[in-house]
């Protein structure tokens, strides 16, 4: 049930960034497009109350509700900027607006792009860490919570992996030919 429910919550997310989308540039309702973009976090909020109640039911923590854990903090860590990546490129496409920006190439400025990248994943990672922990505590020490502490690990290795990818761009940075 959970799985299906971050497969639900996934397309929703889509459909309703489409929708808002929609709705601010094609049907030129702004107020109406932006309600939509803000219903969002209610996506994120509905699968971990579920997640919550099927925990407290008593269901055995395993790899599934790690999943919805790690779910909910890659949408709190990267789902401004994606709708934000979005928003620039429907602007731009059906709206008249200008071009996205794209990353910069080279340099310095290339690597303070990737910095802000790493970070944003970081804070998608720390957040999962944290729900993976209140949701170590809310099983109590009963539960075997084994697979949550090693969706924790993986956690760390996505933190280890953007900062060195951030710090090559820093320490060997791309330069124009």
């Amino acid at each position: 049930m959970i799985v299906g429910l971050i497969v639900a919550c996934e397309v929703a997310f889509w459909v309703l960034l489409a929708a808002g989308l929609a709705f601010r540039y094609l049907l030129k309702m702004p107020r109406t497009g932006l309600a939509l973009l803000l219903c969002e976090p209610l996506l994120e909020l509905v699968l971990f109350t579920v997640t919550a109640i099927d925990l407290r039911n008593g269901a055995e923590p395993d790899w599934k509700h790690g999943l919805a854990a790690v779910y909910i903090g890659f949408t709190v860590g990267l789902g401004h900027a994606t709708i934000r990546w979005a928003d620039a490129h429907f602007a731009h496409r059906f709206a008249g607006g200008p071009p996205p920006v794209r990353p910069p190439k080279y340099g310095t400025a290339r690597a303070v792009h990737e910095w802000k990248v790493a970070g944003r994943w970081v804070v998608a990672a720390v957040v999962a860490m944290a729900l993976l922990q209140a949701a170590i505590w809310y099983v109590g020490g009963d539960g075997g919570t084994d697979s949550l502490r090693a969706w924790q690990q993986r956690m760390l290795w996505l933190i280890g992996i953007n900062v060195v990818i951030a710090g090559s761009y820093t320490l060997f940075p791309k330069r124009e030919r």
